[in-house]
């Protein structure tokens, strides 16, 4: 089929198929209905091909035989891709390079996603993108023109641009690329017209490049000049290599020097294959749901994590050398130079100087004074003809008409605005000129006005909503201009938005203006004897033109009256403009070179400017050429984009000649993409008259205004130069011609010589402007009086720009004139030639490599299928991560893309760009068509896009992240240290003069009257006896009454009553353990001690919850058998719970031990009560679930349970007469010593306040402190935070209410984990306004080997007398990098890296502390990091465990140091912490030892080598947007997992994606695995407001988290 011969179609079909292709272009027409229409029109002309099935997309089929498509569409032979970007070369090489990556078979797990993300609802989402304020779409996303490509009308407007018409170029570019790679597909036709001629010639040497190859640089430079285009000579032909293209060459030969067609003859090269063998890579989803072992995978989570992990262990980059310390250890790599690398090797370059400015007799002194010669001698010659939407002239504006236009604006502008004592505006003001793009007449008489009254024109876009993306910058550069005026035209004013009183309402940002119209009819004439003053162009300011900078600022850059005459005279000289030549103009009239050439030059030649306005350009892509034709204009000045345009629309038009024109000024020519489309133009128009060299590419600059420009030579005189560079090469700065890597090369053409009257030279883009070698690239800067000669009012900045001065090696300055940094980068090549390539702002220094942005959008873009984003529509832009730039690729995605496309279309680009620039892309987002931030032309604004990008509110649609690729210098992992023997330890203690870390509380001191009872039994007996009607407990309910209560004498009697209970129905025996399953109350406490009556042993579980049975009463079902409970005793309400048909669901009700249930006491007392007699038995067993998942349960015997309440009697000072309030949950811990066993053996009264009464009503806690005038109340965090988020706004409406805590003395918060100091922070700040006094709140610590062991109540001012014993609460600041080398480095606070550590507590009486090394269990010296042990009475005895494991439990009980002081028995509490002498002194004159928790050590996550605490992770996770409320992160499979809650519309889901990873990677140096969004709630906690990590991780590798979106980083 491949060799079929062409069948030209007619005509009329041949209109049709671009109608078709129109539509679907513009989206009037699905894919599917444009392939259905169109194989209907061809199928007719066409034998059918065997095998072939007609109506096949040939989207499918294109890059396998290229002519198969090209055959239809000769007249779009530049195909669609973005002018700037089409380099043929770059589809090729992106194919090739995608080819390598699938043999490597990328598997890249797909994000999921829930439903409802995936559905765009909004309307919005579904209109093709159009420009907002679309006077003119052009500009790149600096706002500054330079990018004709980013305006969305590439889809729109021309028809271009859009997957539709790819079916005529894909063939070509396919074809073009081959022949530049020196191999070509095997069948071109000759239906491609004469493409095949031109472009290959840009291959410059590399391929099938006609021409002399002039090899003039020794170091390396390469460039061909071709000498005419038709002339192809095949044994030019390099040796061809195969290098990943198919084997097949195609030589060009001509017979005759001009024939009219080339005959292509087709060679085979030995054993090649056709194209058509190849085929293309196929990226199915099936390939890319393979796990990396090519298994196929179900999409289940774990397997997603699986593939994700076989994906991450594919090799990396090589592994960089050098480190640099920041400021700690913890090295960060940084990138050495690789001695293999390229270097600059060439001489010292020299500055080159341009021509002599010839001053012509006649040029005009001025520009003022050429208006005004102009306007009186020639009144009539045209001077503007401007057009409207018809493309028919709408006005003709001529010298004259401009003359007393202009002179009637200078004098309404000098004498009739403000008084004539005082002048609104004096000579030397700045005023805006506010000119539609349709409106060049207006804009030039304003203009000229303003020069002729001695005023500065600050000319800025239209603003057209107050919301415009960067019109408040604009506002600040008139501000600090000082405007106050705005002139502007009738029909914009008029469509200015009003307010409704009719005012135009101040612009967000802008100074106040006042709004001048331009228009004639509104002006008072001059009077006769007015004349304004024209005087030589000297140093006064011209004019200012704005510039949009990197960072989204703009700058005004002054221009003087002498640079702006220089310049015309400058472009004069290489345009060899003449008087009343005619120019057609496309280009922005109010700045750069529109500006330049088709208001200032143009009048002081007194030439004829035909302006095309951008409305008519979106209309009639080809009217610039018909005007040319129409006028015969001699001169044309478009961008890229306008030349692209052309090609796409042009149909086979007759009548186009455009053999008049001799220069056509390409404005973005010096845009390393530019080259294809003045290729491809030279192509299709040189048969209707188009010279090739008239194509006059120009470079230029706002500050530099023009940098170079092409003449137009004469047939015959030198050719322009191409240069094919290398991508690597260009990425260390140094020019390499490409021979090796065909893949990654950059085709320049140049833009002709130093401007007239200049001196160039290049500099090093950092640093110190040192010249450049020969052969690397640097910033152009230029010496010239035609430059801008400052930002205006910004002195250091302009000396960085206007004021350079270049050295030589030696450093001494090159030259005693100042020079203009261009902002260009490039290289001045053989004979003076120039080349660009790239922007100084678009570059992105990778890893010490640099990359242009306008290169990577070209490779995504030439990445196929298009058919998933919008083509202008992508920015490219670097942020800082990690002491290095980070690639962020954003685009547009078409609103009927699929989910998997869209991913598909996101890998390739990463393996494409990847392959292309070897550099990977950190972020790629696509987000819903026509939401990016456009700039007042049309384009995308970059800066505001990375502003919202690094906000979280860009809102994306699809993201794909790639740290683990991208970021090579993270510290090395850490290797841990053989272990260090005791002598060694003991030395270097002594030597550094440490303590050993060692710790406490106070003797127990004397026995008090009830301290002489062993038993809790006796004591609750004794004070039945002693004091029977003391209330010991009070329970209220949730509206803040009295539930009920309980004297010593009622809870002995109804204690008695259960013993009886169990005796007889349960006919348990003594040490028998007994399940009690209340809810928090007083219930519970009866029973308690009814079980101590009776001598059993009492275990408290948290009863099953009603509404979520399935999950809760499995974990009271595990503790009573863990237990070996024999039987239950529980509520009437819970004994039926227990029975229910839920709870039979969840677990096997057959065998629960029997159920007591206690609400119906027997009447009789039982015989006898039981007597302990061994202290050391058992009393109760504390079970409690950790936050790792796991269920332990402690043995607390008598004797530890009596020193306990001791203990916290005396650290509290609880005596009868006492009230304490207690809002904790009675199950296990602290938590249960203070609900059930304080109050008997202290005596005084426990307000007890359940938690969860607290959902209800959130202020219950606080108000019972008030209303019982509490001085000591106890909480757990989870309280803390519920009075926190639930009472914030109404601390007033409860002040109002009385509520009165300054009598609270001590607000311990009960917590088996780090002090939470944010929370406890908050709190005091809040309630400070209801008397909370600051230094009240403070924390205890405990947890399973002693259940509390600090406990800080405090001294409070004048509270001192009557209170407690106990120095503040001290916080200290951590380097939170040195914590995880398991060292303690105390820093200020607010320093990098500080993470604030609240001290535990007070450590309790007869508590000792040590700190030990958990590995060598030798003793750490003072502030050090080490795991915390402890020896006290009150330590539980062991872990009761079913399978009695005895080598875990006298580790964890029975454990000695290994040196030092090695008799005592220590507890292992498991919890990392350090000790630090402060400066404050306690009761007893001793120096205070403050015990600081770091955190658990089963908790801690290794990574790398270091030990991470996940509530540091989260900590910084919580910070980093808004809508996080909550965070959890595990580890699986050496993957960081976090886990986040949204608080917000799901479309900020995938925000949260690289906010999360950055975060993570800047303050703790871990590449984040997988990000997974959550709606609130989803995070279990447990009882004590911790959170469950590894209940969540089982939730999540289970699938049940159901989450918004689960991000796999790559």
């Amino acid at each position: 089929m491949a060799d079929r011969d062409p069948v030209p179609l007619p005509a009329e079909v041949r209109a049709k198929l671009a109608e078709l292709e129109l539509e679907l272009s513009e989206g009037d027409i699905t894919q599917k209905g444009y392939e259905k229409k169109r194989s209907k029109l061809i199928g007719a002309f066409f034998p059918q091909a065997p095998g072939m099935d007609p109506p096949m997309g040939q989207e499918r089929r294109t890059p396998v035989t290229p002519s198969s498509s090209s055959r239809y569409h000769r007249r779009r032979s530049s195909g669609s891709r973005d002018e700037r970007y089409r380099s043929d070369v770059h589809t090729e090489a992106v194919q090739a390079a995608l080819a390598k990556h699938k043999e490597r078979k990328m598997a890249v797990p797909m994000p999921s996603k829930r439903r409802s993300l995936v559905v765009q609802t909004s309307m919005d989402a579904y209109t093709p993108p159009d420009t907002s304020s679309g006077s003119e779409g052009e500009g790149q996303g600096d706002g500054d023109g330079e990018e004709g490509g980013d305006c969305e009308e590439e889809d729109g407007g021309g028809g271009g641009g859009t997957s539709s018409s790819r079916e005529g170029s894909i063939s070509m570019e396919h074809w073009i690329s081959r022949a530049i790679h020196g191999t070509s597909s095997t069948t071109t036709t000759t239906s491609s017209t004469a493409s095949s001629s031109s472009s290959s010639t840009r291959s410059g040497g590399s391929g099938a490049a006609g021409g002399r190859l002039a090899d003039v640089l020794a170091q390396h430079m390469h460039i061909s000049a071709h000498h005419h285009l038709r002339h192809h000579h095949p044994h030019h032909h390099h040796k061809t290599e195969n290098h990943s293209a198919p084997p097949d060459v195609t030589g060009y030969t001509n017979s005759t020097a001009n024939a009219a067609t080339d005959g292509i003859q087709v060679e085979r090269a030995p054993g090649g294959g056709t194209a058509a063998q190849r085929q293309t890579p196929k990226y199915g989803n099936a390939e890319l749901m393979e796990t990396g072992d090519g298994v196929p995978v179900s999409s289940r989570v774990s397997a997603k994590i699986q593939q994700l992990v076989n994906t991450l262990k594919r090799p990396k980059r090589p592994p960089l050398r050098e480190f640099f310390v920041d400021d700690f250890e913890e090295l960060l790599e940084v990138q050495q130079p690789d001695p293999n690398l390229p270097k600059a090797e060439g001489a010292q370059m020299v500055a080159m100087r341009g021509e002599q400015l010839g001053v012509v007799t006649n040029w005009p002194p001025s520009l003022e004074a050429a208006l005004q010669r102009w306007g009186t001698i020639s009144p009539k010659a045209p001077c503007l003809t401007t057009m409207d939407t018809n493309g028919k002239p709408l006005y003709v504006l001529t010298y004259g008409k401009l003359w007393s236009r202009s002179l009637k604006v200078a004098y309404n502008l000098l004498h009739k605005l403000g008084t004539k004592q005082e002048p609104l505006v004096r000579p030397g003001d700045r005023v805006a000129l506010v000119f539609p793009n349709n409106d060049p007449a207006a804009f030039m008489t304003a203009f000229y006005g303003c020069l002729l009254a001695e005023v500065v024109p600050v000319p800025i876009e239209v603003p057209l909503t107050r919301k415009d993306a960067g019109s408040q910058q604009i506002g600040f550069l008139l501000g600090s201009c000082g405007v106050t005026v705005a002139l502007t035209s009738d029909a914009c004013h008029k469509g200015l938005p009003k307010s409704p009183t009719g005012e135009i309402p101040q612009f967000k940002g802008w100074p106040k203006v006042l709004w001048f119209v331009t228009e004639s009819k509104h002006l008072s004439k001059p009077p006769r004897d007015w004349f304004p003053h024209i005087k030589d162009a000297n140093q006064d300011t011209a004019y200012i033109e704005y510039k949009t900078c990197k960072d989204g600022s703009v700058l005004g850059v002054t221009v003087m009256r002498i640079a702006m005459l220089t310049h015309c005279q400058a472009l004069t000289q290489s345009c060899s403009y003449t008087e009343a030549e005619t120019i057609v103009n496309v280009l922005d009239f109010k700045k750069d070179v529109g500006l330049w050439h088709a208001v200032l030059t143009s009048v002081m030649n007194m030439m004829h400017v035909i302006s095309i306005p951008y409305a008519l350009m979106k209309v009639n892509p080809l009217s610039w050429i018909q005007k040319v034709c129409q006028y015969k204009a001699k001169v044309a000045c478009v961008k890229s984009r306008d030349m692209h345009w052309a090609l796409v629309a042009h149909r086979d038009q007759r009548d186009i000649n455009l053999g008049s024109l001799r220069m056509l000024v390409v404005a973005d020519g010096s845009n390393p993409w530019s080259i294809s489309s003045c290729d491809a133009f030279l192509n299709v128009f040189q048969s209707k008259g188009l010279k090739p060299e008239v194509i006059c590419p120009c470079a230029s600059s706002p500050e530099a205004l023009t940098v170079a420009i092409r003449r137009p030579v004469e047939e015959g005189s030198t050719p322009p130069g191409r240069g094919v560079l290398s991508m690597q090469g260009l990425s260390h700065g140094v020019i390499r011609v490409d021979s090796e890597e065909k893949l990654s090369v950059l085709t320049l053409q140049d833009v002709g010589s130093v401007m007239p009257g200049a001196m160039m030279c290049v500099v090093k883009p950092e640093g110190v402007p040192q010249l450049c070698k020969a052969d690397e690239i640097g910033e152009m800067c230029v010496c010239t009086v035609a430059t801008g000669t400052s930002y205006y009012g910004l002195a250091g900045m302009t000396k960085n720009t206007f004021e350079v001065f270049p050295t030589s090696n030696n450093g001494a300055p090159i030259s005693e004139f100042p020079f203009t940094r261009t902002g260009l980068l490039g290289f001045i090549g053989p004979a003076g030639l120039i080349f660009v390539a790239g922007k100084m702002d678009g570059l992105m220094v990778v890893g010490g490599r640099r990359h242009n942005a306008d290169d990577i959008v070209a490779t995504a873009l030439a990445v196929e299928p298009m058919k998933f984003v919008y083509r202008g529509r992508i920015a490219v832009f670097s942020i800082m991560v990690l002491h290095d730039e980070r690639i962020v690729v954003v685009a547009e995605q078409r609103p009927d893309s699929t989910e998997e496309d869209s991913f598909q279309w996101m890998s390739r680009v990463l393996q494409a760009i990847d392959g292309i620039h070897q550099v990977g892309v950190y972020c790629l987002a696509l987000v819903p068509s026509n939401t990016l931030p456009k700039t007042p032309l049309g384009g995308i604004h970059l800066s505001e896009t990375k502003q919202l990008f690094l906000e979280g509110a860009l809102h994306p649609c699809n993201v794909l992240m790639c740290p683990h690729t991208c970021v090579t210098n993270l510290p090395k992992p850490r290797q841990k240290q053989p272990e260090i023997g005791p002598a060694s330890v003991m030395v270097g203690n002594l030597v550094s003069g440490k303590r050993i870390a060692q710790a406490s509380g106070r003797d127990l001191g004397q026995i008090e009257d009830n301290d002489q009872f062993l038993f809790l039994s006796e004591v609750l007996q004794w004070r039945a006896q002693t004091t029977p009607d003391h209330v010991l407990y009070t329970l209220l309910n949730s509206r803040g009454t009295i539930a009920s209560s309980l004297t010593c004498v009622q809870l002995h009697k109804r204690a008695e009553k259960i013993a009886g209970m169990l005796a007889e129905r349960g006919h348990l025996q003594d040490g028998d353990h007994v399940a009690l399953v209340y809810p928090p109350g007083i219930d519970l406490i009866v029973a308690f001690y009814g079980c101590l009556y009776a001598g059993c042993v009492p275990i408290t579980v948290r009863p099953p919850h009603p509404q979520n049975i399935a999950t809760t009463l499995p974990t009271v079902k595990m503790i009573v058998e863990v237990s070996r409970s024999v039987c239950v005793m529980t509520t009437q309400l819970i004994c039926k719970l227990l029975r229910s048909k839920e709870a039979s669901a969840a677990v096997d009700v057959r065998t629960w031990p029997p159920v007591l249930d206690t609400d119906d006491l027997p009447k009789k007392k039982p015989p006898l009560l039981y007597k302990p007699s061994n202290p050391d038995t058992l009393a109760y067993l504390d079970f409690s679930v950790s936050t790792t998942g796991m269920l332990a349960g402690v043995k607390m015997s008598h004797t530890a349970t009596s020193a306990f309440c001791r203990s916290i009697k005396l650290q509290c000072e609880l005596y009868p007469s006492r009230e304490v309030a207690i809002c904790l949950d009675p199950y296990c811990g602290l938590g249960f010593v203070l609900w059930c066993l304080c109050s008997v053996y202290s005596g005084h009264q426990s307000i007890l306040i359940p938690p969860s009464e607290l959902e209800v009503n959130p202020a219950l806690w606080l108000s019972a402190v008030s209303q019982y005038k509490v001085r000591d109340t106890f909480c757990s965090y989870s309280v803390m935070e519920l009075c926190t988020k639930g009472l914030g706004l109404q601390t007033d409406s409860l002040k109002s209410r009385g509520l009165d805590l300054s009598r609270v003395r001590t607000c311990v918060v009960v917590a088996e984990e780090r002090p939470r100091t944010a929370l406890t922070q908050s709190f005091s700040k809040l309630f400070k306004d209801l008397g909370l006094h600051p230094r009240a709140v403070s924390t205890s610590f405990g947890c399973r080997v002693n259940l509390a062991i600090c406990l800080q109540p405090h001294r409070l001012g004048k509270l001192a007398d009557q209170g407690t014993s106990g120095p503040d609460p001290t916080t200290v600041y951590v380097d939170m990098r040195a914590l995880r080398h398991d060292r303690v480095r105390l820093v200020e606070r607010g320093s990098p890296h500080s993470l604030p550590l609240m001290e535990s507590g007070k450590i309790l009486p007869g508590v000792r502390i040590i700190i030990a090394n958990p590995e060598t269990k030798g003793p750490m010296g003072e502030s050090h990091l080490g795991e915390i042990w402890v020896h006290s009475g009150h330590n539980a005895s062991g872990y009761f465990t079913v399978y009695g494991d005895e080598a875990l439990q006298s580790d964890h009980f029975n454990s000695r140091l290994s040196f030092g002081d090695t008799q005592t028995v220590w507890a292992r509490t498991g919890y990392l912490g350090f000790l630090r002498r402060t400066e404050l002194t306690d009761a007893s004159g001793e120096r205070h030892d403050a015990l600081y928790v770091v955190g658990a050590l089963e908790e801690a996550m290794e990574l790398r080598g270091m030990r991470y605490h996940p509530i540091d992770i989260e900590t910084s996770v919580i910070r980093t947007h808004k809508s996080i409320t909550e965070c959890a992160v595990f580890t699986w499979t050496n993957l960081l997992v976090v886990v986040v809650e949204l608080d917000g519309s799901e479309q900020e889901a995938l925000d949260l994606v690289p906010l999360v990873t950055n975060v993570v990677l800047e303050e703790h140096y871990l590449i984040v695995g997988v990000v997974v969004v959550v709606d609130i709630g989803v995070i279990p906690i447990n009882s004590r407001g911790e959170k469950q990590r590894m209940h969540l991780r089982d939730g999540f590798l289970a699938d049940q988290l159901d989450p918004i979106y689960v991000a796999y980083n790559m």
